[in-house]
């Protein structure tokens, strides 16, 4: 694993790069990050269109964390509602999903912002260590991008 922190615009990194974020099981994302996500890729549309009963599914089934890929879009599922707060082991579950796909797809690069910290209130050195622990093993190039 290679594994970057810079201070640079997550939406201006090259194409070859899925670009990761963190949302909600019920696709609320109307406040932080999610918003640009929205304005640039449709993401909302797009995941409320394709699985219009994921909430169903992640209320269920018992998922802990999940991921889906959309596109370039790594969409990391931490928490059930939008108003929910992620715990480490969510974030966690997903980072895993997420490396599942990333080698099932190819993928050997992803930029993200500092996931879990913003709105969600998640400790950024608990989480860059998580990240870390969940892709030492991969070859997979990660580039955090701070703002």
């Amino acid at each position: 694993m290679i594994y970057e922190e810079e201070q640079r615009d997550l939406f201006l990194v090259s194409e070859e790069y899925y670009l990761a974020h963190c949302i909600s099981a019920d696709f609320g994302m109307g406040k932080g990050i999610v918003v640009e996500f929205n304005k640039r890729f449709n993401m909302k549309y797009k995941l409320r269109n394709k699985y219009p009963n994921y909430l169903n599914e992640w209320h269920n089934s018992g998922y802990e964390g999940d991921c889906i890929m959309e596109g370039r879009v790594l969409n990391l599922i931490t928490k059930e509602r939008y108003f929910h707060k992620p715990t480490y082991q969510s974030l966690r579950s997903a980072l895993m999903v997420m490396k599942t796909i990333c080698h099932k797809e190819n993928i050997t690069k992803i930029a993200m912002p500092v996931i879990g910290c913003g709105l969600d209130k998640l400790s950024w050195d608990k989480v860059s260590r998580i990240i870390k622990e969940v892709f030492s093993d991969s070859d997979i190039e990660i580039l955090v991008c701070k703002q």
